[in-house]
């Protein structure tokens, strides 16, 4: 198992819920990006951006309804938008395989890395305590992932305390959430922000 995945890894199972399109070529490799959607406790559906090699798939029939494992990493890169830089987070994929009907939905993430940047405490609509933190894991080729976690209630009171540049070990899931942002002129618009949530975090 290469390095990264002893600071970076997410065991994902889910349903896809879009068709591949193709997202990049490297060394003449093409990889794909779908939507996967996991399943909540709840009720709610996750949906992840996945990027996977044409490798690893080139066997499977991968379209809408059919469900999937995979275990990989998060990552993030920067995308222009409207003219701003927006934070891209996906999951990219390095094991890849068809599973069956019966298997429950699973959504696990190890992180480990160093804040990077001022937590920032808020309470939620509900009056729930929220802590937003930036953690940077280092990679392979000295390239590093900035990744948005988003901690609750006992866990926020604590992630509120620490310092830029602590050392952090997170555990948690991958989620999509949608939020509505006014522009200028007070035109609302839906957008989806995916974050990690955090169920355990320790120094």
């Amino acid at each position: 198992m290469e390095n990264g995945f002893e600071t970076n890894s997410a065991e994902l199972l889910g349903t896809v819920r879009s068709e591949l399109t193709e997202s990049h070529k490297s060394y003449g490799e093409t990889f794909y990006h779908f939507i996967l959607g996991i399943e909540r406790k709840s009720g709610y559906v996750d949906e992840i951006q996945i990027i996977v090699s044409e490798r690893l798939i080139w066997k499977a029939d991968v379209v809408p309804g059919t469900r999937v494992r995979l275990l990989g990493q998060v990552r993030t890169y920067n995308e222009m938008g409207e003219g701003k830089n927006k934070l891209n987070v996906t999951v990219f994929a390095r094991e890849f395989s068809l599973c069956g009907e019966d298997e429950e939905d699973e959504n696990k993430v190890f992180l480990s890395g160093f804040l990077c940047k001022r937590p920032v405490q808020r309470m939620s609509p509900l009056g729930r305590e929220i802590c937003d933190l930036m953690l940077a894991v280092n990679r392979m080729y000295n390239k590093s992932d900035y990744i948005p976690c988003i901690a609750w209630g006992r866990n926020a009171g604590y992630a509120g305390r620490l310092a830029v540049g602590s050392a952090l070990t997170v555990t948690g899931r991958i989620q999509s959430r949608e939020y509505r942002k006014k522009d200028e002129e007070g035109n609302v618009t839906v957008k989806v922000a995916y974050e990690v949530s955090v169920l355990k975090i320790e120094e």
